[in-house]
């Protein structure tokens, strides 16, 4: 009977790249797992199982200069790869290590072993139930049992992790126990903290690497304070992972907040369990980093993309620029064609400029604003960005901006001298931006046409006069609303016109692009001062701008949105009425939220995004719609929300949330992540 050992390794490890070279005493990973492991007295062969990705060939190198037999095989189907290399060695009895498990110990692997031969089961291992060091693993099985799971087992989990099938089927199994339950000790090698305690623990039995486990317990039972390093990572937390929560682990570690955009944090959606990340998209469809397909009926590019994800006509026109050129030391002359598209889409205007994010154009916006008009105050209604500008709102208050879209927002950071510069008011509320007119030196009016609520008696049209009676720029911020109800900005559809408008979100149908357009007196002021960035310059931005604009004009992608939206609100009052529930309803059809009564409500939101995640859709309380939405899947959506909003009446009756919640409740609002 031949014993097999096959490890399992590769170098494209999600939460540490390259894991199995990093070195521990100078020396890889790999190197010291194969030294230990070949004093095993029961192992007759061993084998390293890689993929066939090139990232994998200097681990390759490495196994076979120290002189050990190498199988590739599948990235994903691990469990056929291991046949593979099985069947290579015509091995009768597999040993199966991973890579991550340096410390391997061979007198364990023995121990289990003989387990596995003297009472004849078809699989045996130390890991069901877990009560030796995580890092210490061994299964062994034999060849019937792992072709059996080759044949059988059809799930991608069960076919990545390879014993999955036989663990929980029909197979005789025997577990080994340890003396003492240590289980909570981590010795595995899958995260820059684990790396750093397996440093320790070596630089402990310098120079000798072939220490027995039992050494390694008593060292950390004795020394609490080494196990610190990496404790709060939890046994087998990978396994139970997708690869885009892994990722999102590591952006975290690198990257301020994990991402650029708060929106798209996992921690405002479903925190331990988000995809995070996505692989391609079409239409409504999301892809995540495992191929998973899920239906976006969410935020679809939080607003960018009113014609759909990859829209083909707009990507063509992107393609024809990357392969012309991109950017030169000349101009390109799509910015002009744009400029004038604009300015012929608002004929009260007459100049533009091009910024690439909503967040710029907006800050662009009120810089011309204030050269306009000479005065520095602003009054503002609405979100507009992570500027200084705006965020110096909160100078003068802990919160002012709450109201505003995202409450918390931090001032860490922005200079104390902005304050008193800039303040919220009330939409719908004339009588509170007369105040600050007649209280403050106000230059600028900066708003939302609309965020949440209608306007009343009026409302824009008195908020015009006013501006235009005390010499104020007016600016409508249109980065969400442009295009969503109508061709252009919606101040078209209540006859008010501003002296700039900002456009950005749908305008290039996900590629980055913004507009600040305005009254030509107005924005010739731009001239006065300095306004200027080399990628404001950049080609595709524009192209796709003008391509996205020639389809919307054809298609009439708001009209669709705006069905879409008005069906959705009907399902969610419908569902919630079915069911008991009290929800406030509120936004633009073709961007329409709801919200419970509820001190539970983020905790439902929460649910709401988790059950529909496991049924296939990125889901929440809002909906971007979009010109791609398939309303023959509304039936389907609505089933499902009629089940959570049945689980939702359960809790509003008494029932805990404990046990329907799989991770933490989602973020509200600005918050740090650690």
């Amino acid at each position: 009977m031949k014993v097999v050992a096959i490890i399992q390794a590769r170098m494209g490890s999600t939460r540490l790249p390259g894991k199995v070279l990093k070195k521990i005493s100078g020396i890889p990973a790999i190197e010291i797992l194969l030294a230990r492991l070949s004093h095993s007295e029961l192992i007759d062969e061993i084998c390293v199982a890689t993929s066939h990705n090139t990232e994998n060939d200097v681990l390759c190198d490495v196994v076979e200069k120290l002189g050990y037999y190498v199988i590739r095989g599948s990235k994903t189907d691990v469990l056929q790869r291991f046949w593979d290399a099985a069947d290579a060695t015509s091995a009768d009895i597999i040993v199966r290590i991973t890579g991550d498990c340096p410390v391997v110990d061979p007198k364990l692997v023995d121990k289990v072993i003989e387990l596995y031969l003297k009472a004849d089961v078809d699989y045996a291992s130390n890991i069901d139930p877990p009560t030796f060091p995580d890092g210490l693993d061994v299964e062994v099985f034999g060849r019937r049992s792992l072709e059996a799971a080759n044949l059988g087992a059809q799930s991608d989990f069960d076919r990545e992790h390879v014993t999955p099938f036989i663990r929980n089927g029909n197979f005789k199994k025997l577990n080994l126990r340890n003396v003492q339950d240590t289980s909570e000790l981590r010795l595995t090698l899958d995260e820059p903290e684990d790396l750093k305690l397996l440093q320790n623990v070596f630089d402990r039995f310098q120079p000798d690497i072939k220490f027995s486990y039992e050494k390694i317990e008593k060292l950390l039972l004795s020394n609490p304070r080494l196990t610190e390093t990496n404790h709060t990572h939890k046994r087998n937390k990978g396994a139970n992972m997708g690869t885009g929560q892994k990722l999102w682990q590591r952006a975290k570690k690198a990257i301020p907040g994990g991402n650029m955009l708060l929106s798209k944090r996992s921690e405002m959606h479903l925190p331990d369990n988000w995809p995070s990340y996505f692989s391609k998209t079409s239409g409504c469809s999301v892809w995540d980093l495992d191929g998973k397909h899920y239906y976006d009926y969410h935020l679809m590019g939080v607003g960018t993309n009113l014609l759909g994800y990859s829209h083909p006509e707009v990507d063509e026109a992107v393609l024809q620029v990357i392969k012309d050129g991109n950017m030169s030391t000349l101009n390109a002359p799509e910015e002009v064609s744009l400029a004038e598209k604009l300015i012929e889409l608002d004929p009260w205007a007459g100049m533009v400029r091009f910024a690439r994010s909503g967040g710029e154009a907006n800050a662009v916006a009120i810089r011309i604003a204030r050269a306009a008009s000479g005065r520095d105050g602003v009054a503002v209604c609405g979100y507009h960005g992570w500027h200084d500008w705006y965020l110096s709102a909160n100078l003068s208050d802990d919160d002012k901006l709450a109201g505003h879209l995202l409450p918390g927002l931090s001032t860490a950071g922005v200079p104390k001298s902005l304050k008193g510069n800039v303040h919220p008011f009330n939409y719908n509320d004339l009588s509170h931006l007369s105040k600050l007119v007649l209280e403050n030196d106000i230059g600028v009016i900066k708003m939302e046409v609309i965020r949440n609520v209608e306007p009343s008696d009026d409302f824009l049209q008195r908020v015009r006069r006013l501006a235009t009676d005390k010499k104020i720029v007016l600016i409508f911020d249109e980065c969400t609303s442009g295009f969503r109800e109508c061709f252009g900005g919606l101040h078209k559809k209540y006859g008010v016109y501003p002296d700039i408008a900002v456009y950005g979100k749908t305008l290039g149908n996900g590629y980055a692009v913004s507009a600040v357009v305005g009254r030509e007196e107005i924005m010739q002021s731009a001239q006065s001062s300095f306004i200027s960035s080399t990628f404001w310059t950049e080609r595709i931005g524009s192209a796709a701008a003008l391509r996205a604009l020639e389809v919307m004009e054809n298609v009439k992608p708001w009209e669709t949105a705006i069905k879409v939206g008005f069906k959705v609100r009907e399902i969610w009052t419908e569902t919630a009425d079915a069911n008991g529930l009290d929800i406030s309803v509120s936004g633009l059809p073709a961007l329409s939220s709801y919200s419970f009564a509820s001190k539970n409500a983020l905790a439902y939101k929460t649910l709401i995004t988790q059950e529909f995640l496991k049924r296939g859709y990125l889901a929440g309380t809002i909906l971007y719609a979009s010109n791609a939405h398939d309303t023959t899947k509304f039936d389907e959506y609505a089933a499902i929300l009629d089940n959570v909003f049945k689980l939702i009446a359960d809790c509003e009756n008494g029932q805990s949330l404990n046990n329907l919640l799989d991770g933490p409740i989602c973020h509200a609002g600005f918050k740090r992540l650690n």
